[in-house]
């Protein structure tokens, strides 16, 4: 259990500089070309689809690259 909480804190501290480093690169996570935005008067609808697909990707390669014991 210790492990495990301290792996996720890893995984935590990582994303959060991944996060802070990311907003100065010109194309940002979560603000790639192909992701939805409607705006209309007072709303806005955002769905991040090729975010997700990008995520979905890396967060699968790695689970193979480690999955395999």
């Amino acid at each position: 259990m210790g492990r495990s909480l301290i792996a996720a804190g890893l995984l935590l501290v990582c994303i959060g500089l991944f996060m802070t480093i990311g907003e100065k690169w010109p194309v940002r996570l979560g603000r790639l070309p192909g992701d939805i935005e409607i705006r209309g008067r007072n709303s806005v609808f955002y769905f991040p689809v090729v975010t997700c697909l990008v995520v979905s990707a890396v967060l699968t390669f790695g689970m193979w690259l480690f999955g395999k014991r």
